[in-house]
C-alpha cells in the first residue's frame, strides 16, 4: 500500500504523520473487507464482536457493562447493538432473579449457528487480507503493535 499514490501527493510525508496515515489506510481497508464478509449474515462488525464474547462466556450470562469492556471497538451504544442482535433471534435478554437491576444476555442456539458462518466468512476475509505475509511478519507486526 503506498501511501502518497493513495492519498494523491507527490510531496514527502514526514515519517510519523505517515506511519500514522498508513495505519489508518489499514484499518479502512480491514474494516471494509471484514464489513463485506458480513454483509450476508445481515450483521454489523460490533455486532458480531458482541456475539463472538457471548460465545465466549461458555454458557454464562453477560450484562452491558462486560460486553462493552471486552468490545474491540468501545461504543457507547451498546445497548443499541444488543436490541438488534435480540430482533434477529441471537440472543436473549432477561432480568436476574436475584438481582432485578440486572439484565443478563445470553447468545441463543440460532446466535450460536449464525456465528459459526459468520466465522467461515471471517476467516476468508482473514486470509484475503494477510495473504502477503508470512507467519514471521505477522509475528513481527504483533511485537511492534504491542508497543502501542
Amino acid at each position: 500500500m503506498n501511501v502518497e499514490k493513495i492519498i494523491k501527493t507527490e510531496k514527502q510525508i514526514p515519517i510519523a504523520s505517515r506511519t500514522l496515515i498508513h495505519l489508518s489506510l489499514v484499518e479502512a481497508k480491514i474494516n471494509e473487507i471484514m464489513t463485506t464478509a458480513l454483509k450476508p449474515h445481515g450483521v454489523s462488525l460490533q455486532q458480531f464482536n458482541v456475539l463472538r464474547i457471548l460465545r465466549g462466556q461458555k454458557g454464562k450470562p453477560a450484562n452491558l457493562s462486560t460486553l462493552n469492556e471486552r468490545m474491540v471497538t468501545k461504543m457507547s451504544n451498546t445497548t443499541r447493538l444488543v436490541d438488534k442482535l435480540i430482533l434477529k433471534g441471537y440472543v436473549d435478554r432477561v432480568v436476574c432473579p436475584s438481582n432485578r437491576r440486572k439484565v443478563e444476555i445470553n447468545i441463543t442456539v440460532q446466535g450460536e449457528s449464525a456465528l459459526s458462518e459468520m466465522d467461515t466468512a471471517l476467516k476468508e476475509a482473514e486470509e484475503k487480507l494477510l495473504n502477503n505475509f508470512t507467519v514471521e511478519d505477522l509475528t513481527a507486526l504483533n511485537v511492534l503493535l504491542d508497543k502501542f
